[in-house]
């Protein structure tokens, strides 16, 4: 009888054959969506980015005032920007703004991220009322510390003890104080959205370990929060630098490039150059070159994080 039953049942090496030959099938039947899915957002990014861009590119290479049609002038607009220590200046400037961008709100999104993603008692009613400042726009925003900072009738008017003359935008490291103060209130809601979903999606499991373990509270923050957090983290600084780079309107309302040109950052000698000097030419200048300044930063972030090589645990199941 057991001839029989070993004669009738196939062997066990061909069991397992056949399962890894199906499991292979039905592997490389899932895999990722066609291109088709992708192909209107491709358009779209297309004729909204990709032909702006090209425009500008060679706009970058004419004169024009913006009457008229306009004229090849080669390299001269590159040459009178590369030669202008406005823009050497704008440039140092935007980096500043964009480093203090990325140091303030870093931590302490993260910290509010985690926080908010915990089952404290009145959490849920803090967050609503601390995301509020991401609910305005950039201008609402800019007005309305314009106003509560105005020297003449804001609120360092009303506290000299603390603020000397009251007048913020008079000095050029205050002022900048004040833009990256500005930035971090708007802002910084964003990006404790961000990490306050990356934490609720860590596993409860790996803290009820570490408890077991004996690892306290800070312990746990910083060998399994912070870890586990930390394509998250990428993401966040690359968004904050392209904002930084591009920061236009807090400079416009609050500051409007001064005292004198020690707030002008690029993107605000960019409107200076083609809005308010009809020289849109080197205006696209300037801003081929925010553009290739942006994507070589995030790109260099991306390579030396390693966040190019991360893949989703997800990736490809359906």
């Amino acid at each position: 009888m057991t001839t029989q039953l070993t004669r009738n049942q196939p062997a066990a090496g061909s069991r397992g054959t056949a399962r890894r030959g199906s499991d292979s099938s039905s592997a490389a039947r899932v895999g990722r969506p066609g291109f088709g899915w992708a192909l209107p957002a491709t358009v779209f990014f297309a004729l909204f980015a990709i032909v702006p861009l090209i425009m500008v590119a060679v706009l970058s290479f004419m004169s024009w005032d913006g009457l008229g049609s306009p004229e090849f002038v080669g390299m001269d607009n590159w040459s009178r920007i590369l030669d202008d220590p406005v823009m050497i200046k704008s440039v140092w400037l935007t980096l500043l703004v964009t480093v203090l961008g990325v140091a303030i709100q870093t931590p302490l999104s993260i910290l509010l991220g985690v926080w908010a993603a915990g089952q404290q008692r009145n959490r849920a009613v803090l967050s609503v009322i601390y995301f509020i400042p991401l609910l305005l726009s950039a201008t609402a925003v800019s007005v309305l510390w314009r106003a509560l900072l105005d020297p003449n009738f804001g609120i360092p008017a009303q506290a000299t003890w603390l603020f000397g003359d009251g007048n913020l935008f008079g000095k050029q490291a205050t002022a900048i104080g004040v833009l990256a103060f500005v930035s971090t209130w708007q802002f910084t809601p964003f990006h404790t959205l961000i990490y306050q979903g990356a934490a609720r999606a860590i596993p409860h499991v790996l803290y009820q370990a570490a408890e077991i373990d004996g690892a306290g509270r800070y312990r746990q923050f910083f060998h399994i929060t912070l870890p586990q957090l930390r394509n998250s983290v990428i993401t966040s600084m690359i968004l904050m630098i392209v904002g930084g780079l591009t920061t236009f309107e807090t400079v416009l309302i609050l500051t409007q490039g001064g005292p004198g040109t020690d707030t002008t950052i690029s993107a605000y000698y960019m409107y200076q150059k083609a809005f308010k000097g009809f020289d849109f030419g080197a205006g696209a200048a300037i801003a081929l070159v925010l553009v290739v300044a942006a994507t070589v930063i995030s790109l260099i972030v991306v390579r030396v994080s390693g966040y190019d090589k991360m893949r989703s645990s997800m990736e490809g199941l359906s």
